[in-house]
Formats: structure tokens, sequence, C-alpha cells
């Protein structure tokens, strides 16, 4: 199964992600965690994606998708996986389209963790994570808003589109996630 997960800064994706790909025995492929891999090397991707991340804002697509497509590249992806921070606008929604398209991969469902900011702002506060700091987080939901929101609009259509209220008890979240995706 192929599947992106979607949801604002703190909405729960990454322990969805890691739950799900444990039961689904895929690979989980966090964005974040690729940038931060790829800062490290100080491999030319990762110095273009450096002065990005540092100010909170989106690494440009060209980037993303280049790094993306590296990844799917790689054998363990073959029986599927989930992307966790990509995609995050509606473009580069249609890029992996096209990416995956190119590669003979489909993608099955974009779940989308719906969360209200208050909880994003405050989940996000807890984490203390270096980039966590009120400023970085809020102008994160506030990007997330602007050009991940339309990525819905994106999906939907396709019907492709899985929903979530991020909201509640994790347990209620996976439980919930399976049931959409009519895993047992």
């Amino acid at each position: 199964m192929r599947l992106v997960i979607l949801g604002g800064p703190g909405a729960g994706k990454g322990t969805q992600a890691e739950q799900l790909c444990h039961r689904l025995r895929i690979p989980w492929i966090s964005t974040g965690e690729m940038l931060i891999a790829a800062i490290a090397t100080q491999a030319d991707l990762g110095k273009q994606a450096a002065s990005y991340v540092e100010q909170g804002e989106l690494v440009p697509d060209e980037i993303m998708i280049e790094l993306i497509r590296q990844r799917l590249l790689l054998p363990d992806t073959r029986q599927g996986w989930l992307l966790d921070g990509y995609p995050r606008t509606a473009f580069q929604a249609e890029e992996l389209d096209f990416l995956l398209e190119d590669l003979h991969q489909g993608l099955d469902w974009g779940i989308y963790l719906n969360v209200p900011d208050p909880i994003l702002m405050e989940r996000s506060l807890g984490r203390s994570r270096l980039d966590d700091k009120p400023g970085a987080i809020q102008r994160r939901i506030e990007l997330f808003h602007q050009r991940t929101v339309p990525i819905l609009e994106y999906y939907s259509p396709r019907g492709r589109l899985l929903e979530i209220q991020g909201d509640q008890s994790p347990q209620q979240i996976q439980q919930e996630i399976l049931q959409g995706l009519k895993i047992d």
C-alpha cells in the first residue's frame, strides 16, 4: 500500500505513521528525517535545503521532489511505503503523481489528520524540539493552511482522501485509519 499522511505540525502524523507502517510492514518515509540526514551529510541537496529548514519555511519543490525520487528508488519501497511530510502543496501532490507514474507506482490514499489549530500549537510546544519555538510553530501552522490544505481539494475528487478527526486518542485515530483503509 502506498500512502501519504497529512496534517498540521503536531497533528500526530509521526505517531500514526509509525504504528501503521509496523502493521502494514512498509517503510515509514519521514521527509523531516530525510532532510535532517541530507543536511547532516552536507550533500548538495542538503546544503540547499538547510537555509529553508532553519527559517521554518518549506523547502523548494524541486529539492523535495528529487529527495523523494531518490528515496522511492530504494529496494525497500517495492511493497509500499508511507510518506510523512510530503506532499505539502497541491503542486507537490501533482508532481508526486507524475513521479509515481514514472516509477510505475500509484498512490492508494492520502490520510488527513484534521486537528484544530490551538491543539496543534499545544502539542508542538510540548515536543521540545529545537525548531519548536512559538513563532516558528505559528508560521508552520499558517503555511499549512495556505499551502497544504489545498491538497485536500486535489485528493478528494480523485477518491483518495481519508479524513480522520485527529483530536482523539491515538488508539481511536489508528482504529479509524485501519477501518478507512479496510485493514483488519
